[in-house]
């Protein structure tokens, strides 16, 4: 998911070797694990990291700037770079400001709260063009300023928080950074502000009912609790609450209803998910209805939205009524144009484009995304809309000869980009012009490079700072066909 902006690209074993040694087996890095080092930080890495070369070795530190001396410890090494960890700033960067947050270090839901916010504007800039540049094959690509917000703060609509015990104590918060110990957290300053008091109900009524919960990953106990998901419509206030667990013998769930309405009123409902399998993913396939309705509406722009708790809906919702204002003007519609729009999610762009457009054709695998994305297709009264559900890869030979070729194609996939028979079947077309919408610049100029070798190239790059104090950035590209 993270790749470091300097971290050299995985290597055939041959070529793994230290400049100037003979074998692998001749190795030896300029530092070894435990030892202090002293040294300049040069650049920032991916993941905001910075970097510092000892011998042209890379070593990345967390917490630390570009310009910065700072002392730290060398925690990790491998073969073409080593990890460290911040023991002192020596000389501080003037883009360096106090973390606001006392969680900051810890939990692993932040990485630039000690930037200065215009600085990680640059940064994430610096990063959209360098992705291009490295992994998109473009010389000298032009990429426009990152779009920032004027309060960087309490914009996610969405959260997700693990549930768990130590030493007793009952944890609702975030994992600690590369880890699956959980902080917990009384206040999170990116997310909504009644969340903080869902949590903390959602706490009190584990601790105060003994509510079981999932304490490990790989041993799954009916009825335990293990996440807590929570949406909020930014625009109307409405709020779902969707506790995960591994099964429905869940007790108590009535006080927990009048708990959380106590503590915020503007809930909607509260929706009980089933997850009993050994994984990362939060969600199950199956909801239950607790209390109150399993959906809630919001709108972007003019444009209304129902959201349920499996589908996607973008996360910062003033930026994101930026972006597909911005994918409008891309657009550049006069009202006859049939519009393609693959992982459509919930039908968010498609429905904003269609009153722009004759036709608009949306793809989706989640089935649920799919079933909310037809019914707000008949919440806004535009029957010039079509929503499939399945995968885009799998559709797209049949969508280009079913009926009338596209004349604009959206494409906004999950972080690892698109599929690349997808975007084979894009070149083949005879479609002029694209808009890429992606939350990860890697994926991103990767799958540019591939419609490059088509005749198509960038001729608009936009980010958007949809995640501010952390290091994610989402991009708006146009590609045109020469």
């Amino acid at each position: 998911m993270k790749q470091t902006q300097e971290r050299p690209a995985r290597q055939k074993k041959k070529n793994r070797n230290h400049p100037g040694s003979s074998t692998a087996a001749d190795f030896t890095a300029p530092v070894q694990k435990n030892d202090v080092i002293e040294a300049q930080v040069l650049a920032q890495g991916v993941g905001g990291e910075g970097v510092v070369r000892l011998q042209d070795f890379p070593l990345f530190i967390n917490g630390v700037l570009p310009g910065e001396k700072i002392r730290a410890r060398v925690v990790r090494v491998n073969r073409s770079h080593g990890f460290a960890r911040l023991e002192e700033v020596l000389v501080s960067s003037s883009d360096r400001v106090e973390p606001p947050c006392p969680y900051f270090g810890r939990c692993g839901g932040c990485d630039l709260q000690h930037q200065a916010y215009e600085a990680q504007l640059a940064f994430k800039t610096e990063r959209v063009k360098d992705c291009f540049q490295r992994i998109g094959g473009l010389a000298d690509p032009v990429v426009e300023p990152a779009i920032g917000m004027e309060q960087p703060w309490r914009y996610r609509n969405k959260v997700q928080m693990p549930i768990g015990r130590r030493d007793g104590e009952v944890r609702v918060g975030f994992y600690r950074g590369r880890s699956h110990e959980i902080i917990d957290i009384k206040e999170c300053l990116i997310q909504n502000e009644p969340s903080d008091r869902i949590a903390e109900a959602v706490r009190h009524w584990i601790k105060e009912r003994n509510i079981a919960v999932l304490d490990r990953e790989d041993e799954i106990i009916p009825g335990a609790v293990r996440h807590l998901l929570i949406r909020e419509a930014r625009y109307t206030g409405q709020m779902l609450v969707v506790l995960v667990a591994t099964s429905a013998e869940v007790p108590h769930l009535e006080e927990l209803v009048r708990d959380l309405r106590l503590a915020v009123p503007q809930i909607r409902g509260l929706v009980l998910n089933l997850n009993d399998a050994v994984t990362n993913r939060v969600l199950g396939e199956i909801n239950h209805t607790v209390w109150g309705e399993a959906t809630i509406e919001d709108t972007i722009g003019d444009i209304r939205y129902r959201i349920s708790p499996h589908s996607f809906f973008q996360v910062n919702p003033e930026q994101t009524r930026r972006m597909y204002d911005k994918v409008v003007e891309l657009a550049q519609p006069n009202g006859d144009e049939h519009v393609l729009d693959l992982y459509c999610g919930a039908g968010t762009i498609a429905l904003y484009l269609a009153r722009h457009a004759a036709r608009v054709t949306g793809v989706e695998i989640v089935r649920e995304a799919i079933a909310d994305a037809n019914y707000n297709k008949t919440l806004n009264n535009l029957p010039q809309v079509e929503f499939i559900h399945g995968k885009s890869e799998d559709l797209i030979q049949q969508l280009m000869t079913e009926s009338r070729e596209p004349d604009l194609v959206v494409v906004d996939p999950p972080r690892k980009g698109c599929d690349e028979s997808l975007l084979q079947a894009i070149g083949h077309s005879g479609i002029q012009r694209l808009i890429y919408v992606s939350c990860d610049p890697a994926t991103l100029a990767r799958d540019a490079k591939i419609l490059c070798t088509f005749g198509f190239h960038p001729a608009h790059i936009q980010p958007y700072d949809n995640f501010p104090q952390t290091q994610h950035v989402e991009t708006v590209v146009l590609m045109t066909r020469e």
